[in-house]
């Protein structure tokens, strides 16, 4: 089973990236400050996207009580998951520091545009660690304990 990482997430990694990439054209702090953030945030999408955001394509059939073929490779992504989660908190940390740094940046010459790009990064984080993360997990537990 293809595990295609739903619209919406994908759509919102998206629609952060671009934003930052046209902040990293900037000059200056506020530019220098998003490169910052950029050159963190872009191999943590990528881990996201290969490891923690996949299992959640399965929430929707799972909550409509269709079988699930290919558990075991979820089951095997979601364990991983679980074994990168402190590095992957650990780059949420170093991502919101890098973000205040944009955000301070970015109140120092009164721009709002990239204050609240700072603030969508750091918000984005904390719905990974207390939504999309556990519920990739419970994916995983829920498909071992249906096995």
């Amino acid at each position: 089973m293809e595990l295609i990482i739903p619209a919406s997430v994908r759509a919102e990694h998206e629609a952060l990236y671009r934003e930052l990439a046209a902040a990293t054209r900037e000059a200056g702090r506020i530019g220098e400050a998003a490169r910052a953030v950029a050159e963190l945030l872009q191999p943590h999408f990528i881990t996201e996207e290969s490891l923690a955001l996949p299992p959640l394509a399965l929430l929707a059939p799972l909550a409509r009580g269709e079988r699930i073929s290919g558990a075991s490779a979820v089951t095997a992504m979601t364990d991983k998951l679980r074994g990168e989660l402190p590095r992957l908190f650990a780059e949420h940390r170093a991502i919101a520091a890098a973000a205040q740094k944009l955000a301070e940046a970015a109140k120092g010459s009164g721009d709002g545009t990239h204050l609240g790009l700072a603030e969508k990064i750091a918000s984005h984080a904390r719905a990974e660690e207390e939504v999309f993360y556990p519920a990739a997990i419970l994916v995983g537990e829920y498909l071992k304990a249906a096995l």
